[in-house]
């Protein structure tokens, strides 16, 4: 795993595209190349409090979570993702990228290697919940969002973790 002085951070702010609300405060965050195939991406995570870990891909709609911030790592393969609903951007991932996406943010698979495989987890394991824009929902979904708390860690970097900063 590299040293978070090895990394240097991207983050990009979505509005509500009508459908996915976005976060209205917190960025999208990625850390690119951060684990190697070598690594424990799931002790990494389980050790500064993001858990419900899984493995497998993102779905190829555009979908959020109301009710939980979500953390991805690229354990293998590369893939294009939409990030921050029909209105956002197409972003190209690889192995090792970590992508921190607060409660809201919209992500979607577009296209990717056969090997493409994601870690995903939650911070202090919450069940998050699919939301897929329905406009019927909305309003209950963007008060989910605000309520929200921060994670007391950074999933990879711990308690001292830039996401503690940039999430303020």
């Amino acid at each position: 795993m590299r040293d978070i002085s090895e990394i240097t951070l991207q983050q990009h702010f979505f509005p509500d595209d009508g459908r996915i609300p976005n976060h209205p405060h917190y960025p999208f965050v990625r850390y690119p190349a951060v684990f190697d195939k070598t690594d424990a991406i799931e002790e990494v995570l389980e050790r500064n409090h993001w858990r419900n870990t899984w493995r497998g891909s993102v779905f190829d709609y555009h979908h959020y979570h109301s009710n939980a911030h979500e953390v991805l790592v690229v354990a293998e393969g590369d893939a294009m993702l939409h990030i921050g609903g029909a209105s956002g951007e197409e972003l190209h991932v690889a192995i090792g990228d970590v992508l921190l996406l607060p409660a809201g943010t919209g992500h979607k698979f577009i296209r990717g290697s056969h090997s493409f495989t994601v870690v995903g987890a939650y911070p202090n394991g919450t069940a998050y919940n699919l939301c897929t824009g329905d406009p019927i929902e909305k309003d209950k979904h963007i008060q989910q969002i605000a309520a929200v708390p921060k994670p007391s860690h950074d999933p990879i970097f711990g308690e001292n973790g830039p996401l503690l900063t940039l999430w303020t």
